[in-house]
């Protein structure tokens, strides 16, 4: 399909399949320009205009074609036990607080039908997702209260280990999942809660897969085959979401999807490191850019990066398993043609371009989320 053909045929396909993306930070970036006042953080920007600080505002949420949401209520791993769940119990309240600020665009869905029917009335349908499992302080009685609050699924760990689960980015404890741990996956189907599989170690995703009698989502994540980093999906673990019914939802984090940025930064982070700077620091990262940049380019990441990703997961987990989650509010910067929610036409139109169907690229906005959910619920009524 030509280029100008395909942003025309991007948009009317953005219409009528609009993107549910599976992850994004906006209430965490809330929070922070706030500077933790958690009650004034729905407030603290006016999201019906385009923002500079945030990716995501309503504005661009229209433009992109994004018709629904996941909304991380992200708890970081520093708050633990009571802190933990205290800090999830105020970020759901900051969505619902959204929702309720922006009643003409933003809609609270807790159901795959629901999700349809805030779509079919023009809204954003804003769905809850838990982002680490240290959010429940190893309690099914807290879990089952977040379903009840509407959280409708749960990243096991984050990017440390929980006791009875680990994480992708920390030293290995329990070898995946502990009885607990499976404990959790069983609860979280017979409540209709997704399991999501994103910042997980692989023994955990197997082991989840090997639990789970529901389908399992990655909220955030991309292929490990095309870019070898810890975060990525391995093809043996792909591989089985046909079997399980699940989907991945592929990220756009620039260090996550691609190996030469991923040296780069981390060369740069070294750099800081040995010359006594923090490389967390905003303004030190900024000042770092710069003067390497000057003196070795930084790899782009663009738009047919992430293309790359999403055809090695059609190509592995099949198209119905496919899905996207741009982590957006959740990393300082994204791809070139992608760097705010606006973005999602031209990633369609590329794949337009290489001559996707309109049909299947239905299926990767929406249309396999959508399944998913539909399906957990089902399975919910059974157990």
């Amino acid at each position: 399909m030509l280029a100008g053909q395909a942003r025309t045929t991007s948009r009317e396909l953005l219409r009528a399949a609009p993107v549910l993306d599976g992850h994004n930070d906006l209430p965490w970036a809330l929070r922070k320009i706030a500077q933790d006042d958690t009650i004034a953080a729905a407030a603290v920007l006016d999201l019906s205009v385009e923002q500079t600080a945030t990716h995501t505002d309503i504005a661009r949420l229209r433009r992109g074609g994004v018709g629904g949401q996941f909304w991380s209520v992200y708890v970081p791993c520093g708050y633990t036990g009571h802190s933990a769940v205290t800090a999830v119990l105020e970020q759901i309240e900051l969505v619902h607080d959204l929702a309720a600020r922006y009643p003409d665009d933003l809609r609270i869905a807790l159901t795959a039908h629901e999700v349809e029917t805030a779509m079919a009335d023009g809204k954003v349908a804003s769905l809850l997702g838990a982002e680490g499992g240290h959010c429940i302080a190893e309690s099914l009685g807290a879990l089952r209260a977040l379903y009840r609050l509407g959280v409708r699924y749960m990243t096991l760990t984050h990017n440390d280990n929980v006791p009875w689960a680990d994480s992708a980015t920390d030293e290995p404890a329990v070898g995946g999942l502990s009885d607990f741990g499976r404990d959790v996956v069983r609860e979280m189907n017979r409540l209709g809660m997704l399991v999501d599989l994103s910042h997980v170690a692989p023994s955990t995703m197997r082991d989840a897969l090997d639990t789970s009698v529901a389908p399992v989502i990655f909220s955030h994540s991309s292929c490990r085959a095309v870019a070898d980093h810890v975060r990525n999906v391995p093809d043996d673990v792909l591989s089985r979401l046909a079997g399980n019914g699940g989907v991945c939802m592929v990220t756009f984090v620039p260090k996550f999807v691609s190996e030469e940025r991923a040296a780069w930064d981390d060369a740069l982070r070294d750099e800081l490191s040995a010359a006594g700077q923090d490389p967390s620091d905003d303004a030190v990262w900024a000042a770092g850019l710069r003067s390497r940049a000057a003196r070795a380019p930084r790899p782009e990441v663009t738009i047919d990066t992430i293309v790359k990703h999403v055809e090695h997961a059609r190509e592995v987990a099949g198209i119905d398993h496919i899905g996207l989650g741009g982590d957006y509010d959740g990393v300082g910067e994204l791809p070139v043609g992608l760097e705010d929610v606006s973005g999602y036409p031209a990633l369609i139109a590329a794949l337009l371009e290489r001559s996707w169907s309109t049909e299947d690229c239905a299926k990767l906005t929406s249309r396999n989320a959508l399944r998913v959910l539909r399906d957990a619920e089902h399975i919910a009524t059974k157990l």
